[in-house]
């Protein structure tokens, strides 16, 4: 498994491989897309392969903050670096990405937003990054944060549809579709992939 000290180092004909810890459609988008992005910038990234596979870490399922975010991100990274390990797969790089609630309390009001956090390792180094935040009805708050149900059980009910976390998530329902999960993750990811495009300044 190859662990990159210097990114520099690496040619413009290396296939870059990123793994990511999930093998939900709208996470492994978000991946692909953002590499898109930074190949845009940096040509060595063009045809970067992206491996999906699915984890289980000790997160809780619906996580109400955003160390809770942070944390489940670098976990879910961690979990693929050893499942792809035994692969003999090459991958570089091992990618993390969490959603759930972010609460905080403004002149006598609280306020819960959805977002999401993406997390990058070589396994030496690492990157964060977090996404936009949309504010989140209170009806729907309560039924998650007092119901103690996910949150992709009560969007499912709202929308009246299943699965919606693999396709448009609670982004596209509470955005209209103007904002998909997707897209939500991918500004994530674009941050927590500085340090491995923007060496310069990281």
């Amino acid at each position: 498994m190859l662990l990159v000290k210097d990114w520099t180092r690496i040619s413009l004909k290396s296939n870059i491989v990123v793994a990511v810890g999930s093998d939900r459609a709208a996470k492994v988008e978000a991946v692909r897309r953002s590499l898109e992005r930074i190949a845009s910038v940096d040509e060595r990234w063009l045809g970067a392969e992206v491996i999906a596979r699915g984890v289980e870490t000790s997160a809780p399922a619906m996580p109400l903050t955003d160390e809770e975010l942070a944390r489940g991100a670098r976990a879910r990274a961690w979990a693929v670096r050893e499942i792809v390990a035994s692969e003999r797969t090459g991958a570089q790089l091992f990618v993390g990405l969490e959603g759930g609630f972010h609460s905080f309390e403004l002149d006598g009001r609280w306020h819960t937003h959805l977002r999401g956090w993406a997390y990058v390792t070589d396994g030496l180094r690492e990157g964060f990054g977090v996404s936009p935040s949309i504010s989140v009805p209170a009806s729907i708050a309560r039924r998650v944060t007092e119901g103690n149900v996910e949150l992709s059980v009560v969007i499912d009910d709202v929308a009246g549809e299943r699965d919606v976390r693999s396709r448009q998530g609670a982004w596209g329902v509470l955005s209209r579709d103007l904002l998909t999960r997707a897209q939500s993750f991918e500004f994530a990811l674009i941050a927590a992939f500085a340090p491995f495009y923007n060496e310069k300044l990281y």
